[in-house]
């Protein structure tokens, strides 16, 4: 059962969040950043992407970077641009896009719970990623972001969430990007402790996104745990950062493929090897979109094509093999274009649906890719499914929008 806690939450004051609070570190490179913060000597990016402060911008990687970040953090603190509430709170972060709200709990999740399978994964991490976030995390001694978890609808904390949002928003503003972001405070005790008892009645949550975050979060608790003699399991740094979102509040977004060539076939060639496994429709110059599970978007040659899964060539009853991303993967990819390694193949580039089809479009018309392959999105039950049978989905299967803003709440260790 998942075991959760409040905390005292670093927040900026009301009047500066929208120039505190950031875009997370890992959707946007260190130009980006730089470009974001530039005349904004509050933005996260300053502690999140200290690497732009630097000039030339440095290694993301280099100990003088890390070091920075911890300048800025505490930098931050002293000026007050991070205020640490007085007691230990909930909160409700809520956020907006095109006219869809979703509302997740923001808690202190338990490092424990990861480490023992009732916190769920679906994606592999790397190695090298994790020991990135690992550092920042040692150094500053903080969840500078927050994770993004799914858990099975509760009527009692639905309940929760309905009441709470009826009150006036600690923080109620629309992002550069047109997306709403809304926060409550929950400090009430009678509320507190009932949150913390209805999550105890909840067998798993589930990594949304930020499988990265989560894995280093939790590793770093775990250091703090091995490397303390009088260890209780009730320390700060046996918790981290989370936001946890009723799984009817959320929907995945398509993720979709460019790949730079036909493995030496023509078009032609492609078109009629693919007819052995789908039914092949040219939809011409209009962009098509998939219009079910196992149906497939094509753009190749200046014209759109449906591609759909024939029988048999895929297995329903296998939570792996029902996802279009294993029959893309498998059918196509693997068998005719020879990438058989999505993390490292240069010949394919990945898009996520919030871009649009029409991305896809541009990059093929542009010359830099030859074809590009747009498929249904996952379903909320699909991840789920994949988590309780302890398997893991391909590479770059679920696109989550919007993205958790940094900097609204930051979690302490100690």
């Amino acid at each position: 059962m998942a075991l959760v806690k409040p905390f005292k939450g670093l927040r900026p004051p009301k009047d500066l969040v929208t120039k505190v609070a950031s875009r997370p570190y890992d959707v946007l490179n260190s130009q980006e950043a730089f470009n974001e913060a530039l005349g904004n000597e509050m933005s996260l990016y300053h502690i999140i992407k200290p690497e732009i402060d630097f000039d030339p911008i440095a290694d993301e990687h280099d100990a003088k970077v890390y070091a920075k970040a911890v300048e800025n953090f505490n930098m931050f603190q002293q000026k007050g641009w991070l205020v640490q509430d007085a007691k230990e709170n909930y909160y409700i972060y809520a956020q907006t896009m095109n006219g869809r709200t979703q509302y997740g709990i923001v808690v202190a999740a338990n490092v424990d719970d990861y480490m023992n399978g009732v916190i769920k994964k679906h994606e592999l991490t790397r190695k090298d990623k994790e020991e990135d976030r690992m550092k920042h995390v040692r150094i500053n001694n903080a969840n500078l972001e927050p994770v993004f978890f799914a858990f099975p609808d509760n009527a009692g904390l639905q309940e929760i969430i309905d009441e709470t949002i009826k009150k006036e928003p600690e923080y109620d503003y629309v992002a550069e990007d047109g997306f709403g972001h809304h926060f409550w405070v929950i400090d009430d005790e009678a509320t507190i402790a009932r949150i913390t008892e209805l999550f105890a009645g909840i067998p798993y949550l589930y990594i949304a996104d930020g499988h990265h975050r989560t894995a280093a979060a939790a590793l770093v608790g775990h250091e703090k745990a091995l490397a303390n003699p009088h260890h209780t399991g009730k320390e700060e740094y046996n918790f981290f950062l989370a936001v946890c979102f009723p799984e009817s509040h959320l929907k995945i977004i398509d993720y979709n493929r460019v790949v730079k060539d036909l493995n030496g076939m023509t078009d032609d060639e492609f078109l009629a090897k693919l007819a052995d496994n789908f039914d092949v429709e040219c939809k011409g110059e209009e962009i098509y979109h998939p219009s079910a599970l196992h149906n497939f978007s094509l753009y190749l040659g200046g014209k759109w094509y449906s591609l759909t899964a024939k029988a048999g060539t895929y297995n329903d009853s296998d939570p792996i093999g029902v996802l279009d991303v294993t029959i893309s993967s498998d059918l196509i990819l693997r068998d005719l274009l020879g990438i058989t390694d999505l993390r490292t193949d240069k010949r394919i580039d990945f898009v996520g649906g919030i871009r649009g089809l029409g991305e896809l479009k541009r990059r093929v018309d542009s010359g830099e890719m030859k074809m590009a392959l747009a498929l249904y999105a996952v379903s909320m039950k699909q991840l789920i499914d994949i988590a309780d049978s302890g398997n893991i989905m391909p590479p770059k299967t679920t696109w989550f929008e919007p993205k958790l803003r940094s900097g609204i709440v930051v979690h302490k260790l100690d």
